[in-house]
């Protein structure tokens, strides 16, 4: 048996390929490395950003609160079911003087100092439960009222020496509590960080993003089928599609300038307003709507069309009857995500005039409102060191309505999107 030894050239061959080899599966293993450490980034600064949000905002969803114990019987007070039922209800309690009465009521409760940590629109939530409950006026009732932003910074062991000693004083003795803030999900915006809340917001949010979705939705899809299905392959056609797919990719703030220009030009009257938000985003949301109901459209197999064509269908029912139901979970999938990041939009409605001081929920499309993204701007941009958790607070609330848009999004696409 003759043993050949390998030539001096297969030696190098091999050696070069075991080389290459090794270089290769060094470069792969960086590249997983290289990975990985992007995927440990991100979600190292995702859990930064959200774990400061959360530590912020849990304070930011309680109220200090001090116990007032208020004898109505006695104040002279009067109003009945009916007279309390009237708009100025709250103005004729404040003539007959429930906030002296209040005020009165504190110093008995909690001591002169005491007294003047009470948040100076208290007296309002009063003034809110005797009008819910008139027959409070014939009552001696103890009331939780709102503490001031001193003596709140004074329970987190911030603000003055003698702030803090107070804040610890009325907590030994039962007058101070930090209790889960309802109000905050019911009131609106205010000057006292004790008592702002994020309904008004939320409801300018709502409102305006009915009117968007009223918009861009239906001529957002009828120009998708048009593009798709009945527009001619020329020059002009590709000319649309290209000035489509920019207006996809255009800075927010250039539609609040169209706005600006042209929706406020015409209606002057409604600045501010849900209707003129809500067609200022409509604009920004409808390319989006366009480009996914192409694609949803164009995943429609041929062999759909053609079958209805067979069997006698009008083109236009073949889009309407068969194609467009087809197409409608991928479309709703898209309109849902341009919604959201239409939710999520603050420079348009600042260039529009909705950054306005809004005490009020709006009545309806055309009055003042103010929306969710907007109220946080203007919170951080507060001086008061209340107003950190209250934006905090309301970023918590945004973020949960975005992830539930998206996840509306998702289980949409999973139940209903069909795999040809």
């Amino acid at each position: 048996m003759n043993n050949t030894a390998p030539s001096p050239d297969a030696e190098k061959r091999k050696a070069a390929f075991e080389k290459r080899l090794a270089e290769r599966y060094s470069a792969e293993k960086r590249f997983k490395f290289l990975g990985l450490a992007a995927i440990t980034f991100s979600v190292m600064v995702l859990v930064v950003l959200l774990g400061n949000m959360l530590y912020n905002g849990v304070a930011g969803f309680q109220r200090d609160e001090l116990r007032v114990t208020v004898n109505l019987a006695e104040s002279g007070i009067s109003g009945d079911s009916n007279t309390l039922a009237l708009p100025n209800a709250v103005q004729s309690l404040e003539l007959q003087g429930l906030p002296d009465v209040v005020s009165f009521a504190a110093e008995q409760s909690l001591g002169a100092e005491g007294a003047q940590q009470i948040s100076a629109e208290g007296w309002r939530e009063v003034a809110d439960r005797v009008i819910a409950n008139p027959a409070l006026l014939s009552e001696e009732t103890t009331f939780w009222l709102a503490a001031s932003g001193d003596l709140a910074q004074g329970v987190n062991g911030e603000g003055s020496p003698e702030i803090q000693q107070l804040a610890e004083q009325l907590q030994a003795n039962g007058h101070l509590e930090s209790n889960f803030d309802f109000g905050f999900l019911t009131r609106s915006d205010a000057t006292d960080p004790q008592q702002v809340g994020i309904w008004g917001a939320l409801k300018g949010s709502i409102l305006t993003m009915i009117v968007t979705l009223l918009l861009a939705f239906p001529i957002g899809v009828l120009a998708a089928l048009y593009l798709e299905e009945y527009a001619p392959k020329n020059r002009w056609t590709d000319v649309l599609e290209v000035s489509i797919n920019n207006l996809a990719a255009v800075p927010s703030i250039i539609f609040g300038l169209l706005g600006l220009a042209v929706f406020l030009w015409m209606f002057p009257n409604f600045r501010s307003a849900p209707i003129i938000g809500g067609m200022t985003l409509a604009l920004m949301t409808m390319p989006v709507i366009v480009i996914s109901g192409r694609n949803a459209i164009k995943a429609v197999p041929p062999s759909i069309r053609d079958g209805a064509l067979a069997v006698g269908a009008s083109p236009v029912q073949v889009v309407f009857h068969h194609v467009l139901p087809l197409a409608l979970p991928g479309i709703l999938t898209g309109t849902i995500i341009g919604m959201a990041r239409a939710l999520g939009e603050t420079a348009p409605l600042l260039m529009i005039g909705m950054r306005a001081f809004v005490a009020t929920p709006p009545d309806g499309f055309t009055s003042p409102a103010t929306v969710l993204p907007v109220q946080i701007f203007l919170w951080s941009d507060e001086i008061d060191r209340g107003f950190i958790e209250r934006t905090s607070a309301a970023i918590i609330v945004l973020l949960l309505f975005l992830l539930l848009m998206n996840g509306l999004a998702i289980y949409l696409r999973n139940k209903f999107e069909k795999s040809w």
